[in-house]
């Protein structure tokens, strides 16, 4: 069931769509609905009122218990042998005697109504699975990803262990390090020296920093460090493997380096310089592609404007000297606006950012 406020944004692009010169169904099957869907919505004030099956008066069916039937389920579903027995386990014991009365679906149903059908028992009842937490960045030193990954030793059974932080906006690893043990001490000394060397403590707003549920990221050490640095935090959802993409990501890319040791490093000091060549290649080097290819530091910097700019005039200048060359626009060269992590409808994300160039995550 689409909501009115996706129908009318869906409507409205398909029908841009097709004014430009596009056929009706192509521009449907691209947004994801039929073209009589679309009629339909048009046709009966769906683009208006929304979808009226919410609110619609359906019928009592002929076969539904009637009141006494209800009433009847209900005097037996509390009598006391039945007190603490979920409707799974009443309508066998009664079908044992010979009676039946309803299913066990048309038990709750009746105890739901009533309002009787509460959890039983001390143990505590399941709770829905919250939706990620969304965080938006329009710029860098406002959302962080941090974790951690293990580096394999030459010696089987032996890791080294690195932590990074990771700048949402821009990409950069803006803190990392590469400890023989994993400790909440390595965790919160980390924490405190990225604030340090991004300068934290003169700005307004501190930044998030989203991290996964692990033991280290949650102490208590680290949870009063971030406090004391009025660092915000931010954790995935239990056993959610995709609510911190972007670091993620970030170990794929240096665990995939061709310098990356195959067989694993010799020493700490080995892996330490490994991990500092690799966060120079990162930061400086390497053209990310979610960036318009720019480096992180240059986005980080805010040099990436400029830099995205001159490429517009040069291919804008190349095209004038070839023209037979290019049989459309020239390639987008404009720079990304705000990026998302675990992000809701366009509609939320809008709404928070104001602005319309939103990046959407992969995940």
């Amino acid at each position: 069931m689409i909501v009115l406020e996706d129908r009318r944004s869906l409507a409205q692009d398909i029908d841009t769509a097709h004014k430009a010169g596009a056929r009706l169904r192509l521009a449907c099957d691209i947004a994801g609905i039929d073209a009589r869907t679309l009629q339909r919505w048009k046709a009966h004030e769906g683009l208006v009122n929304g979808d009226g099956r919410p609110q619609a008066v359906r019928a009592t069916p002929s076969h539904a218990l009637s009141a006494d039937e209800r009433a009847h389920l209900l005097s037996v579903a509390n009598e006391p042998r039945f007190a603490s027995v979920p409707p799974a386990r009443i309508v066998p014991m009664l079908a044992d005697e010979g009676v039946y009365i309803a299913s066990e679906s048309s038990f709750a149903r009746v105890l739901r109504a009533a309002g009787q059908n509460a959890h039983r028992g001390r143990a505590k009842a399941p709770k829905a699975v919250r939706p990620p937490t969304t965080h938006i960045a329009n710029g860098p030193r406002q959302v962080w990803c941090w974790d951690m990954t293990y580096l394999p030793a030459i010696v089987v059974g032996l890791w080294f262990h690195l932590y990074l932080i990771l700048d949402l906006y821009s990409r950069k690893i803006v803190g990392w390090e590469v400890h023989d043990s994993d400790h909440s001490d390595h965790a919160a000394h980390l924490v405190r020296r990225t604030a340090l060397a991004e300068g934290i403590a003169a700005l307004t707003d501190k930044p998030v920093l989203h991290g996964d549920n692990g033991s280290t990221l949650k102490a208590t050490t680290v949870l009063a460090m971030l406090n004391w640095l009025g660092v915000k935090p931010s954790y995935s959802r239990p056993r959610v493997s995709d609510d911190n993409a972007y670091a993620e990501s970030l170990f794929r890319t240096a665990k995939y380096r061709p310098e990356f040791p195959a067989k694993g490093f010799a020493d700490l000091e080995t892996a330490r310089a490994w991990a500092a060549d690799f966060v120079h290649w990162y930061n400086v080097d390497h053209r990310h592609s979610a960036i318009q290819y720019v480096s992180p530091s240059q986005r980080h910097e805010g040099e990436d404007q400029p830099i995205l700019t001159a490429r517009h005039a040069l291919y804008l200048q190349a095209r004038e000297k070839n023209p037979a060359r290019w049989s459309g626009d020239t390639r987008n060269w404009s720079p990304i606006g705000a990026v998302t992590l675990n992000p809701e409808r366009d509609c939320v994300i809008k709404a928070h950012s104001g602005c319309n160039d939103i990046q959407r995550l992969a995940a």
